[in-house]
């Protein structure tokens, strides 16, 4: 292997955990990181990119294995763990249909500088104005949503469909606007990755199998296991932040680099 590329497949692995979860898009912090790097063919690295991202996954999986397990051994007798788990099954759905009819025009359409930067920006400003409005807590915990809750959570995961508008920020401040807490609509957040994500990449990867290549494996496994490490600590150290804090933080963060992806498409610097 060569050590540049390592290094390379390393920092990519790291980016992506660290923004998958986060409230700021995973997909603008790639897309600068991989330009910046030069790490590998773009096409190729489109298909590293959705690979890594099960890394991210995982962590999500082993974080909460006890509750994933017990929701699914307890599916044939425990009627908490049938309703949680149609809750994450019925606010995948949304973004299912509306990702097969209309995922691919809308890739095309919006997938440039402008929109992607206009997203982080306005994405930015939508949680500052939720931030200031006063949020009163209707359920704390993620066993406590109906389906109702799942479902509008659910919908507004829709707009992640909108390059540069961030899954996790869409679920999340959906969710403090539909009467969730900090942690609940977080960690619902964190429940609906795992098939959302998990049904993308997979599907993506089926489309891109033939330029799957034997001498990038390595690399390939390498941001796979940085993207797992950095994604458990990236959960871990955000549920600690928002029992303390709001997302104000993560906002002017959007609204700065949106702004930076925008200048540096204009200048030439980011190859679109």
């Amino acid at each position: 292997m060569e050590t540049v590329l390592v290094v390379k497949a390393l920092i990519m692995g790291l980016v992506e955990g660290v923004t998958e979860f986060l409230p700021i898009s995973s997909t603008g912090h790639l897309i600068l990181t991989g330009e910046w790097l030069g790490f590998l063919d773009k096409e190729v690295r489109g298909v590293f990119e959705i690979f890594i991202q099960l890394g991210a996954i995982l962590a999500i999986c082993w974080e909460y294995r006890t509750k994933l397990l017990g929701t699914l051994f307890g599916l044939g007798r425990d009627a908490g763990a049938r309703a949680f788990a149609s809750n994450v099954a019925l606010a995948f759905c949304p973004a299912v249909v509306l990702g097969l009819t209309l995922g691919a025009k809308i890739k095309a359409s919006l997938f440039s500088p402008l929109p992607v930067s206009t997203a982080f920006v306005v994405g930015g400003l939508i949680i500052l104005a939720v931030e200031r409005r006063q949020h009163t807590p209707e359920i704390d915990d993620v066993d406590a949503m109906g389906w109702q809750d799942a479902l509008k959570v659910g919908l507004a995961q829709c707009f992640a469909l909108i390059p540069g508008t961030s899954r996790s920020g869409a679920t999340i401040i959906g969710g403090l606007l539909f009467g969730l807490s900090r942690k609940a609509a977080t960690e619902f957040s964190f429940f609906l990755a795992i098939p959302t994500l998990t049904g993308a990449a997979f599907y993506d990867l089926y489309k891109n199998w033939a330029l799957l290549d034997s001498s990038h494996l390595e690399y390939f496994a390498l941001g796979f296991f940085a993207a797992f490490v950095s994604a458990l600590f990236a959960i871990r150290g955000l549920l600690r932040y928002i029992s303390n804090h709001d997302f104000t933080v993560f906002a002017w963060y959007r609204i700065a680099f949106g702004i930076l992806i925008l200048t540096m498409s204009f200048s030439g610097f980011l190859r679109w």
